[in-house]
């Protein structure tokens, strides 16, 4: 999601991962410092080893999902927010099954629908340390209302992901949402 202040927010809401389950989060500010909040060393390590920050903090990452309703804390950052009913497009990645999403081939196939329905979204590309990425996605969710403080601070309205964020090679799609992704990575002889 963006906010009006120009601060553009991904959460990674991780149920399973090589490193068990966590979230982390990843903020594009107006000036375009990229931070990550990252709840160990380790998946700091694994996150800035595949994406790129200006400032990398382990702190204490929390998210708690009750019916549509999120709330999510990482050291400096309060954010709530609420998702609405799926649309059409998330009702077809609802079909996408897990096995389907976790293949290379998949997102090849998926890269350029996925360009032109969501701009600035990528289902594949290279990733720090010579490693590769691929996304399946397997649900889209709108956000209808959110609120985020920084250090206090209230970061505005919602607003779209804009200009893209520029952690990786895609950003996150325009209109707020949640997006349910099989992500896989390809680590690289670094």
């Amino acid at each position: 999601m963006g906010t009006s202040s120009g601060t553009r927010i991904v959460v990674g809401h991780w149920q399973g991962s090589p490193f068990g389950a966590f979230s982390d989060v990843m903020l594009e500010r107006a000036d375009g410092d990229r931070l990550l909040l990252a709840p160990t060393r380790e998946t700091a390590d694994f996150i800035s080893g595949t994406y790129v920050f200006d400032t990398v903090r382990v702190v204490p990452v929390e998210v708690s999902v009750t019916d549509y309703a999120w709330t999510v804390t990482a050291g400096p950052l309060d954010l709530r927010f609420t998702t609405g009913r799926r649309g059409l497009v998330g009702y077809a990645l609802r079909t996408v099954p897990g096995a389907l999403a976790r293949r290379p081939a998949w997102s090849a196939l998926t890269d350029r629908p996925a360009r032109l329905l969501l701009p600035g979204v990528r289902t594949r590309g290279s990733a720090g340390r010579g490693r590769r990425a691929w996304y399946g996605a397997r649900d889209l969710l709108p956000i209808h209302a959110a609120s985020a403080h920084y250090g206090g601070v209230d970061l505005g309205a919602m607003a779209p992901v804009e200009p893209p964020v520029r952690f990786g090679f895609g950003s996150a799609p325009r209109n707020p949402s949640v997006t349910r992704v099989t992500t896989t990575v390809e680590l690289g002889t670094e």
